[in-house]
């Protein structure tokens, strides 16, 4: 399907194409059916996804007009991610090719698809080995996502999981001391981080879940100096992703100019 917005590339639109797209396996991320529409061949495609465990959301017919581009999607439109999803395993063989102790990007809940893009380019640029994103009440994969990372996302496995804290539970089986970032935290440049890692992020309106934090090593803290006490989520995850790097790089802070 090829239209001018920004959907071109993730949705797939029509009742035989979105059929089809169940039955092949293919990574769905949502389904979006008209109001009014769950009926006949519609409620097929609906148990179809939920025998996937897809969401299945009723839309207004004129957001799924604009979803798809004006086309004939016939109430029903699935947005399928424009990179395939990587796994865990994915990301720890990645950095044991690069002989290097595992640094982990952990994702609890960032919605915004732009903070999403431009934490996966960050990660990209600071060396870690991948990102681990919830399945659901985060962004994903989209155009948007890929366009906000400047391509970063092709060279970064993004691993999607079903529940964060288990997620976590499994990194530090696998030997990751775990960091959180929140404002209540010991100053981030104050541990030693050069080991087996992972950095965890909350979300943009809610910081960290309370069972994530808990299940922190550590909680990592900015100093903020001005009125406001927070910073962007991508902002943040970028300052304290290059503290990793600067310490498993071994870049040693200088006095004065030479």
């Amino acid at each position: 399907m090829k239209n001018n917005n920004d959907y071109d590339r993730d949705i797939i639109a029509g009742r035989n194409p979105v059929t089809e797209a169940l039955r092949s396996g293919r990574p769905i991320e949502c389904l979006y059916i008209a109001k009014g529409e769950l009926s006949g061949s519609v409620k097929v495609i609906s148990a179809l996804a939920k025998e996937r465990n897809i969401p299945v959301k009723e839309t207004d017919r004129k957001k799924l007009d604009y979803m798809t581009g004006n086309s004939a999607h016939q109430g029903v439109a699935a947005a399928v991610p424009i990179k395939e999803y990587s796994s865990v395993d994915d990301i720890f063989e990645l950095a044991k090719s690069r002989g290097e102790p595992p640094f982990i990007v952990v994702l609890d809940g960032i919605e915004d698809p732009h903070n999403l893009g431009a934490i996966i380019r960050t990660a990209e640029c600071a060396g870690a080995h991948g990102v681990i994103i919830p399945k659901r009440r985060s962004a994903s994969l989209s155009y948007t996502v890929g366009k906000a990372s400047a391509g970063a996302y092709e060279y970064v496995p993004v691993a999607r999981v079903t529940n964060i804290a288990a997620a976590i539970d499994e990194l530090k089986e696998r030997g990751c001391w775990v960091y959180g970032a929140d404002m209540d935290g010991m100053t981030y440049c104050s541990c030693d981080l050069r080991g087996a890692s992972a950095l965890v992020i909350g979300s943009e309106g809610r910081g960290l879940g309370r069972l994530v934090k808990e299940k922190c090593d550590a909680v990592l803290s900015l100093p903020m100096k001005g009125r406001i006490n927070s910073l962007n989520a991508s902002v943040a995850a970028g300052v304290l992703m290059y503290e990793f790097s600067r310490q498993r790089s071994d870049i040693k802070a200088r006095q004065g100019v030479q």
